[in-house]
This record gives C-alpha cells, structure tokens and sequence, in this order.
C-alpha cells in the first residue's frame, strides 16, 4: 500500500485493459504518458481473476508511487464505477471488482467501459482534443463507441449507452449475435469485411484475384487485416469490398452526428489502423449524406491517435478523480 499524495502535477496512476485474452496494465503521468507496463494471461475464474490484477498493480505500486487505480472493462458497468453487472468475455456478473480490489490494494479504484476509457483519453490527449461534443466509434471485431458532451462522459441512465453498433442500418439485413439484424456492426466492422468480401465472391466466383485465389485455398483463414493488406496491393475484391466498408461507414456517420451534432468524430479500433484505405472517402461520402450538410459545420473526423495504450491511458485519467485533494477535468 502507498500514501495518497496532495494534488499535484507528479501523481501516477495506473490504467488497466481487462480483455477477454490478456490484462494490461500502465503506469501514467498527468500528462498521459506511460512510463512502465505489464501484461498477463487473462483467468477464467473470477478469483484468479482479481488475483491477477493484484498481483499486477502490486509490482507496478512497488516501482512506482501510484494513488489510484483504473481499469478498463469491455462490461457493462454501474454509475458509481464499482461493479461490472455484465462483461462478455470476462468471468463477472453484478461483481464489486471496484470495492474488492481497492480493499485488497488499500487504493482507490475506478472502474470505466472501455470504450468510455479510450475516448476520454483521445479527448484528453489524442486526435479528440479541444473537442466539445465528441463521439468515438470503435471498429474491430464489432463496433463499440463512446460520447462525451461537453467534455463529460455520457453513459445513459443505467450505464450502458451508446450502443452506435446496434442501431439498425438495413432491415431484415444480416443476423447479428444481439438477436437482431441489420445492425451497423454487421456491415462495418472486422466481421462485416469478411462477410462482404464472401458475399462478392459469391456474385462472381470466377473472380481471379489474389484475394479470391486465398479464399479457395482457405476459406477460414479470411480476416479484415488480410483483406486490407489485399487492398493495399491493388487487389480488386479487396478495394471492393473497402468500398463497401467505407459506404456503411459514412452511413453510420451521418446517423450518428445527426442525433448527436458533435464537432469530432473519432475512428478508433483495430479497422482504425487501415484508415488510409477508407476515411477521406468516408469524409467525402459522410457530407452528402449528412441532413442539411451544405448549411452546418461538419464535425472533424478523425483516426485515433494513442492506439492500443487508449484504454489503460483513459483508465488512468478517470482514475485521478478518486485520489483525495485531486480535482480531475473529468469531475470538474
């Protein structure tokens, strides 16, 4: 256990990513820089679980004066920032991770979504900042997102908004694991780009691409990542199928700023990586399909900046509202 120190500029936090596969953990400064970081194998049980968050922070707080802790979790969590009601990939249910471990670490602990996380640490130090109403839309293997207004995290009334992913963009359009169809998600994302790139193959199996000649071979070994390395190439299903991608994109886009009006979109997840292959069409398209585009600004679209460090940089950050004396831009 350390001692809390009085608010100022040299107090370190640390940010946790709780993922379904690993835990990673910074140490961060005020400024958002990460100065040390570990990684674990993620436990099944929910025992061994905290057990290997402890043991992780636990090695950190001993090279380093840390105040408080942050993690971030791919979960529904609850308003005070205590306890994950539901994490899909994780092994907790309506569980007080928050209070357990700050008992056991005796530090303050603040539990955040991790999508929440990664967007207030673009908006605090990355491709969001100086923004007032900003959304993140996170692409991977679904989509996931975040929004801030007026610089405050916006979670809904139990926790869990905005779900952008789920928000129906084609009836009675592809199936979609939340038992509904036609969700954005299911268009443009990691999955969707493999879906798409099938279904074009479909219309024309004679293709004779390179593309189409990996598929043949191994059809399971299709991924976003090899799709856009495709792309990259020159490769004509490959572009057709970004094409298709980015279309959805700009779709969702112009949905998303017309309920919501904000001045920065950020593009983040593992698809943000590829965004020289779709974001200045995406742009171009998002402008035409925005209500009344020609007569209000356009909001300001970008990738994200501080990449797969996001999450625990954000959990950090939201961490320092927890340590006694310190006033956080998240609290003010």
């Amino acid at each position: 256990m350390i001692t809390n120190r009085s608010a100022n500029a040299d107090i370190l936090t640390v940010g946790m990513d709780v993922g379904g596969t690993s835990i990673r953990a910074s140490v961060v400064d005020v400024d958002g820089q990460v100065l040390d970081t570990m990684q674990a194998p993620t436990p099944q049980s929910a025992r061994s679980l905290e057990d290997a968050l402890d043991r992780v922070v636990r090695e950190l707080v001993s090279r380093h004066n840390v105040a408080a802790v942050g993690l971030a979790v791919a979960g529904f969590v609850t308003s005070d920032h205590g306890i994950v009601l539901f994490a899909p990939h994780l092994p907790w249910v309506n569980a007080p991770v928050g209070k357990d471990l700050s008992v056991r670490l005796g530090l303050p602990v603040v539990l955040e979504h991790d999508a929440n996380a990664a967007a207030y640490a673009e908006y605090r130090f990355g491709a969001a900042a100086g923004g007032r109403n900003v959304v993140t839309v996170a692409i991977g293997t679904g989509i996931g997102g975040a929004l801030l207004i007026g610089g405050e995290l916006y979670r809904g009334s139990y926790g869990v908004a905005p779900e952008f992913g789920h928000v129906q963009v084609v009836p009675d359009g592809r199936p979609c694991a939340c038992g509904k169809r036609g969700c954005w998600e299911r268009y443009c994302s990691g999955t969707a780009l493999v879906d798409t790139a099938i279904e074009l193959l479909a219309e024309d199996p004679a293709a004779s691409t390179v593309l189409a000649r990996e598929v043949a071979v191994d059809p399971g070994g299709l991924t976003g990542r090899r799709i856009a390395n495709a792309a990259y190439d020159g490769d004509p299903l490959a572009l057709a199928t970004m094409a298709e991608f980015t279309h959805w994109l700009a779709v969702g886009l112009a949905m998303v700023a017309d309920a919501y009006d904000p001045d920065v979109v950020v593009i983040a997840g593992g698809v943000a990586s590829s965004a020289p292959l779709f974001l200045d069409d995406a742009r171009e398209q998002y402008a035409t399909l925005l209500t009344g585009a020609k007569y209000r600004p356009l909001a300001r679209i970008r990738a994200a900046q501080l990449g797969e460090a996001a999450g625990m940089v954000g959990a950090a950050a939201l961490a320092r509202s927890a340590v006694p004396g310190v006033i956080s831009p998240a609290r003010r």
